[in-house]
């Protein structure tokens, strides 16, 4: 089995904690069912002497053991957010943090975890993220960092991290598919009725939550109308018209409250659309294209490299597991995993 270590220095974040471990222990229940041995052990660890780590809704959680009684070889270690992890370290704890990274196969944070390694120095150097929210402030307080606020995991190297919430789920998911394969990964996905392999590189928002909150409700339904025709003519005229506006006060006014211009937004919105269609679909990118408003194959290419440097086919190739690798896996017995 590999061993994984979560390390959460209370006050600690719950679904920092119990996320990524329910995805481990899942992937874990599942490979028992179906080949008899278990995929990973688990240990949560923590500085608190009498192992409670209490958390920001009040709910405590009790840790397996005290971190100086980790013993054997752990594979993973995990460092857990929380305001714990963001303040002060303790001297102690990132020797020990130094220590385990010598000796194990990787080093992830999950949310504000990114800070208590970065107190370790094991950063220096690397490219990482962590919540949107504090991005700001830890790269005021460690420079030499390159903080990337955008995606949602990232890895350099043997060290991952990620962003806050949900994203410690998605980058357990990529490290059980890393570790066992894709057919593993979607089962644990399934069983946990969550979206499938979020890819690293997506973003934090979404386009509407990217774009600051319109206070008018006229734009925020042109928002919601915007997302529900992306194949129709949204010039500033068509936009401008449906807002019952000029089209020169209508543009002024999206942008001074949105933050961005009526043509980016559509174009943001549109290759938002065109990104989940790529991995959740076998459709041709030209029929992606079509229906996220692009006019040709060529011109969502060009506006896909810009965005994310890599062309719609190469992004659908390295995010989704191709239908008929599914299917000559479900013929092998694989596609049972994700059942019950």
């Amino acid at each position: 089995m590999k061993k994984i270590v979560m390390l959460c220095v209370p006050p600690g974040q719950g679904v920092d904690v119990l996320g990524p471990i329910e995805a481990f222990g899942m992937a874990s229940r599942i490979l028992e069912e179906t080949s008899g041995h278990r995929g990973y052990e688990i240990e949560l660890v923590t500085s608190s002497s009498d192992l409670l780590i209490p958390t920001i809704n009040g709910i405590g959680i009790t840790a397996h053991k005290h971190y100086w009684r980790v013993r054997g070889e752990v594979d993973t270690l995990l460092i857990a957010g929380g305001a714990g992890a963001r303040g002060p370290s303790d001297p102690a704890v990132l020797a020990w943090l130094r220590k385990m990274a010598k000796q194990t196969r990787r080093v992830c944070s999950v949310c504000t975890g990114a800070f208590l390694l970065a107190n370790t120095g094991l950063l220096n150097g690397k490219r990482a993220t962590t919540h949107w929210k504090y991005v700001e402030s830890f790269a005021h307080a460690h420079p030499g960092v390159s903080w990337d606020p955008n995606p949602i995991w990232v890895q350099d190297g043997n060290i991952y991290t990620s962003a806050g919430g949900s994203a410690g789920m998605d980058l357990a998911l990529a490290l059980i598919e890393e570790d066992y394969g894709s057919a593993l990964a979607l089962a644990v996905a399934r069983r946990m009725v969550i979206f499938l392999r979020r890819p690293g590189s997506q973003a934090q928002f979404s386009v509407a939550l990217s774009a600051q909150a319109a206070e008018r409700k006229g734009l925020q339904e042109l928002q919601v109308w915007i997302a529900e025709n992306l194949a129709k003519d949204l010039s500033v005229e068509v936009l401008a018209e449906r807002a019952a506006m000029s089209d020169r006060n209508f543009a002024r006014v999206f942008a001074l409250e949105l933050g961005i211009t009526p043509a980016h937004y559509v174009e943001q919105a549109r290759i938002e659309a065109a990104r989940t269609q790529l991995t959740s679909t076998d459709d041709s990118v030209e029929k992606i294209a079509s229906r996220c408003g692009f006019s040709s194959a060529e011109l969502l290419r060009r506006c896909f490299v810009r965005y994310f440097k890599i062309a719609p086919s190469q992004y659908r190739k390295h995010f989704r597991m191709p239908a008929a690798q599914e299917r000559e896996e479900a013929s092998e017995g694989i596609a049972h995993l994700g059942s019950g």
